[in-house]
């Protein structure tokens, strides 16, 4: 009997103790090990937070750092949700977004979209093929992409829908909703580089090609410079574009737009784009809070190009620019032509980062005129 009872305890606390490794070991393993995930998710602030549902659409924590445990090349590596997400894993997502941005932990963000405080324009000698200017904006009380229930979806899409054509002058146009859409509508699209596909990895592992392609869709107006995704990596990416250098007027319509998108969707639910005095516009991926801008523009740069990309890239890390290749963030580089945009989202308003990429690329023209000659380009 002794015995069957020391049996019985030993079971006990056996399993009891199977039980609390289970519990501390949860902790996915993160494949992005040099990821922010991984330097500031620790077991303690996962065994207090992994269980806890969102209120807006029961987002969870495994779900916010999925690309950082699949995925072995992520610098940040989570998503929000919704903009629960901020607050509910706040211990997380704070330490993040203030090494990413570089803010401290008591900073407050400022908006500032008046386009008559901007000083200048790009030089008209500055070989400049485009301009293009994007924000991310998402509605209030809905989740943000990687969380977002099929039905919010559909909901924001046929709100957008409604609204469009409330659109007036040059910014009025059509809605091209993914679901059905006509094969030459579409190849149109591609063609003009608008069309947004399914495929990337991190929207994909992250929640946000969920029910692809529906309640996704493109906007643009009859000049084809200004563009609404609607259901991407945020609810909306309002974008302004345009041939040459001019960036007051690309930045001019994009205010219109932006605050034209905001008037039509309140005029029909009743509900403004999310936003908080410490993060500025919430935004699904933490690396767009703030602004949610860049502004871009498409270069040539032939001198610098013979210095080499890692000079180019350490002089525009000096002015707070980002060089990529013309094809897109992973896409590579063609010829000499480079995309410069701005490095910072929040901690900056609009007005001052466009400032920064204005007086940016203006240097970098005015240094590859000199490195053309020293290179015998001229």
């Amino acid at each position: 009997m002794l015995a069957s009872t020391r049996g019985s305890f030993k079971l006990s606390y056996y399993n009891e103790y199977k039980s609390y490794l289970s519990s501390v070991m949860a902790l996915p393993t993160i494949k992005s090990t040099h990821s922010l995930v991984a330097k500031y998710l620790t077991q303690e602030k996962w065994d207090e937070l992994k269980d806890h549902k969102t209120a807006t659409s029961g987002f969870t924590l495994e779900k916010a750092i999925a690309c950082a445990v699949e995925l072995d090349n992520q610098h940040v590596g989570i998503y929000a949700g919704d903009g629960d997400s901020y607050t509910d894993f706040a211990a997380v997502f704070d330490p993040i977004i203030q090494e990413y941005h570089g803010i401290s932990a008591d900073a407050k963000h400022t908006s500032d979209m008046e386009v008559s405080n901007l000083k200048g324009n790009i030089n008209p000698d500055a070989p400049v093929h485009s301009t293009r200017i994007r924000v991310g904006r998402n509605i209030d009380g809905y989740g943000l992409s990687a969380g977002i229930t099929k039905q919010q979806r559909l909901d924001v899409e046929n709100l957008f829908k409604s609204a469009s054509q409330k659109f007036e002058d040059d910014l009025s146009g059509d809605y091209f909703p993914l679901t059905g859409m006509d094969e030459k509508v579409r190849q149109k699209l591609v063609d003009d580089h608008f069309l947004f596909m399914s495929g990337d990895p991190n929207l994909r592992i992250g929640g946000m090609e969920r029910d692809w392609p529906e309640g996704r869709g493109i906007f643009h107006n009859k000049e084809k410079s200004f563009l609404v995704w609607v259901n991407e990596e945020d609810q909306f990416r309002i974008i302004s574009m345009q041939k040459g250098g001019d960036v007051k007027g690309v930045f001019e319509r994009l205010a219109r737009g932006i605050q034209t998108v905001a008037n039509s969707v309140k005029g029909e639910c009743g509900k403004e784009f999310m936003r908080s005095d410490k993060f500025g516009y919430i935004h699904t991926c933490p690396t767009n809070l703030g602004t949610g801008m860049r502004a871009s523009v498409h270069i040539d740069l032939p001198g610098w190009n013979k210095e080499g990309l890692d000079k180019l890239k350490a002089r525009c890390e000096e002015l707070a620019l980002q060089p990529r290749g013309t094809r897109g963030e992973s896409g590579g580089q063609t010829g000499h032509t480079y995309d410069i945009s701005n490095k910072h989202r929040l901690g900056y308003s609009e007005v001052q980062l466009v400032q920064t990429m204005i007086d940016g690329v203006n240097k970098l023209y005015d240094e590859d005129l000199k490195l053309q000659e020293k290179h015998g380009l001229k």
